[in-house]
């Protein structure tokens, strides 16, 4: 039993009682010389119990949902900043990341702003640099974000290379129009509708404070 599936026991347990109930009303006929009106009645009320409890299990096994089935990541733990970044940015990033990682099913995040990357955090391959390939070049012309919600069965899947190779869904979300926050998961279809407006707000928020200070560079900039 998969790990990520701990309510099977319960969803396959009346399948199994009804089962059972009605092999030991069949041995139990089968080992009684004479049957008596009461038994029989007691015998039909059993098979009746025993065939609602299968038909109990075997609608629950259609009507509860299946948790999807998780993968390890392949790749390493890592947590890199731009180094250049200020202070109150990188502790910014640092704290969006960590909400994101510990309240969503989020495994691999990144967030790639004006042409560079900024962070790298969670499960991460060897490779650092990001080339926005067309998926990408799609959420910041259209900002609106794009979630596949199984990567393996989309094409486009090798612009990604940037992320564990077993990444099994992904989400990449518009940092105004100059930036995307990409979210890799280890599970196919496991972001909620609730995660992905918990990650719109914090991309929201990391806007504001990233074009805030895309604006103080090229002041400084301007300045020099």
């Amino acid at each position: 039993m998969a790990k990520s599936d701990q309510n099977q026991v319960l969803r396959a347990l009346p399948i199994v009682v009804g089962g059972l109930a009605g092999v030991l009303l069949f041995v139990n006929r089968l080992l009684t010389p004479e049957l008596t009106d009461s038994q029989a009645r007691s015998d039909a009320l059993g098979v009746i119990l025993s065939a609602v409890l299968m038909l109990t299990g075997l609608l629950w096994q259609q009507i509860q949902p299946r948790p999807p089935e998780s993968v390890n990541l392949i790749g390493k733990e890592g947590f890199d900043l731009e180094p250049t970044l200020p202070d109150a940015v990188k502790t910014e990033l640092a704290w969006a990341s960590h909400l994101l990682l510990t309240n969503t099913v989020t495994r691999s995040l990144i967030v790639w702003y004006n042409g560079q990357v900024l962070l790298r955090r969670g499960i991460l391959p060897e490779k650092r640099e990001v080339t926005p390939g067309p998926i990408l070049q799609r959420v910041l012309e259209k900002q609106k974000p794009v979630y596949l919600v199984a990567l393996k069965l989309y094409p486009g899947k090798v612009e990604f290379d940037y992320l564990p190779e077993n990444t099994q869904g992904l989400i990449c979300h518009p940092i105004g129009n100059q930036g995307v926050l990409i979210l890799g998961a280890n599970a196919p279809r496991s972001y909620t509708r609730q995660d992905e407006n918990w990650i719109g707000a914090i991309a929201d928020k990391l806007e504001n404070t990233l074009n805030q200070w895309s604006k103080s560079v090229s002041n400084e900039r301007i300045n020099f």
